[in-house]
């Protein structure tokens, strides 16, 4: 297990997952959504970000945190092991509003950019994590099942992790 990609819902958990086992591993930890997101919100083109990507993927091992569906040709012709975390419908929803009513009272800087969410961001807009989570929960559950069993991806280890307790479990193992 060298070159991991962490998936999953927004607000499932998958950046928190993902430090855990990078500094478990003694890996990098690489967040896509750090090589996506320039100032003021700003959309990298997909030039930009895929060549980040690629330059990232470079290393020898790295814990990679991050969906965006249109890199998979690119993420996972390197990958030797995908990790979901597919937890409950409730428990993601759950995970992403308090994530985002902490980052719009905290306003902590993300990825370095400046940018940071706001509570009008978070709860009153469209392009809000609780929003795309309720929209897109059903349907990544769908597509990541399809594309763990597609044989175009037989040489990927993929482990499906339901639940924080699984998820600590999973990193309790790889400390022993």
């Amino acid at each position: 297990m060298k070159k991991i990609n962490v998936i999953g819902t927004s607000g499932s958990g998958k950046s928190t997952f993902s430090r855990m086992l990078a500094t478990t591993l003694d890996y990098p930890h690489l967040e896509m959504d750090s090589m996506f997101w320039q100032s003021n919100w700003q959309e990298s083109s997909d030039d930009e970000f895929f060549s980040k990507l690629r330059s990232c993927l470079a290393q020898d091992t790295w814990v990679l945190d991050g969906n965006y569906s249109r890199t998979t040709e690119i993420k996972w012709a390197a990958f030797d092991h995908v990790i979901w975390i597919d937890y409950s419908f409730s428990r993601t929803v759950y995970q992403a509003v308090k994530r985002a009513f902490i980052r719009s009272i905290t306003r902590a800087e993300l990825w370095g950019t400046g940018n940071v969410e706001t509570f009008a961001k978070s709860f009153f807009s469209r392009d809000s994590v609780i929003v795309l989570a309720l929209k897109t929960y059903k349907r990544n559950r769908v597509r990541y099942t399809k594309i763990s069993t597609d044989p175009n991806y037989s040489h990927i280890t993929f482990v499906r992790i339901r639940s924080p307790k699984m998820a600590n479990a999973y990193i309790e193992k790889l400390r022993t």
